[in-house]
């Protein structure tokens, strides 16, 4: 029996298919996973399919604006009242429909401005302005009985407005003036609802002062501060900031979870924000507005020191509420 030896080359060809063997091989078990063994491209995919759930699945943190929704109880054979308000800037008026249980609903506003802070009213149009107020109530169905006229605290401290309150007792009628303290007392009757008197506060930015007020031990308590037409005396916005912070530190720490707020001011921030007809507009945070005008500004200043004195950060702006809403919910 004869014998084939091979040649060099040939073992070299023989030893080359054997490598190649073993390798294709090895690779096809590591790409099958049986291994144990991944490859750098495959735990670079693995590792970002791994994370793609994770930002799915990541909700964007809650607006802190949201809707308040409330709804205050309805008068039940209630009576027609109204209410003049010589404001520092200006008059507004309003009807409101009152029953017994003091529930109530605004009917009808009117907001207007006679330009008194800046003492630019005359005698003649201040009585014109009066006629006409009372004329739109009385034909509305309001009792001439029924119809008040209130001073705010802001508006006595303007020269020219002895000379509006002379021009009310002309037409016959009574002229009720308010302190401060009273007006926040009156506002907190008119815009704070019964369920949150343990857990909120109320604020009234007016144009000539701005007024803080709260119940504790079952009493309303009210402060005074700088309104938002400080700028009119060239005072400091810093002197302001510094005085509403610190009166704004005694609001009790239970009551700062929510503040109702209204005023000039804050009827111009929620009127950026209102959806539809709400009537009650949670405000975007001060840092948030681009104020328009010295007004403005002062107001923002105002607004910004109060929050950052309770760390509240829900102020619902009322629609229907004033002060002197309060004043005849206590006739």
């Amino acid at each position: 029996m004869s014998t084939t030896r091979l040649t060099p080359f040939a073992k070299l060809l023989i030893v080359l298919v054997v490598v190649a063997a073993i390798f294709f091989g090895y690779r096809a078990l590591v790409s099958s996973g049986k291994l144990g063994v991944v490859s750098d491209a495959t735990a670079e995919v693995t590792e970002q399919s791994s994370e793609t759930p994770a930002e799915n699945d990541t909700k964007a943190p809650p607006s802190s604006r949201q809707a308040f929704n409330y709804t205050p109880p309805a008068p039940v054979n209630g009576v027609l009242k109204g209410v003049v308000e010589l404001g520092a800037a200006g008059f507004n008026s309003f009807v409101v429909d009152i029953d017994k249980q003091k529930n109530w609903k605004l009917q009808k506003a009117e907001w207007g401005n006679s330009l008194v802070y800046d003492g630019m009213a005359s005698g003649k149009d201040v009585t014109q302005t009066l006629k006409q107020y009372i004329g739109g109530m009385l034909d509305f169905g309001v009792s001439g009985k029924n119809i008040h006229f209130v001073v705010s605290s802001g508006a006595t401290k303007v020269e020219s407005t002895q000379q509006i309150i002379k021009g009310i007792r002309s037409l016959g009628y009574v002229v009720n003036t308010v302190t401060p303290e009273q007006e926040a007392k009156l506002a907190l009757k008119c815009v704070l609802p019964p369920s949150y008197e343990g857990k909120a506060f109320v604020v009234d930015i007016g144009s000539g002062n701005t007024k803080v007020s709260w119940i504790e031990g079952g009493q309303p308590q009210g402060i005074e501060t700088y309104g938002a037409k400080y700028y009119v005396d060239n005072t400091p916005d810093n002197e302001v900031y510094l005085d509403v912070r610190s009166k704004s530190a005694r609001v009790p720490e239970s009551k700062r979870n929510t503040c109702f707020i209204i005023g000039g001011v804050p009827f111009t921030l929620a009127k950026e924000v209102r959806n539809g007809e709400e009537r009650y507009t949670v405000l975007k945070a001060p840092g948030e507005y681009a104020p328009e005008g010295a007004k403005e500004k002062c107001g923002l200043n105002i607004y910004n020191a109060i929050a950052d004195a309770t760390g509240c950060r829900q102020f619902i702006f009322d629609w229907e509420a004033n002060f002197t809403i309060g004043f005849l919910l206590t006739l």
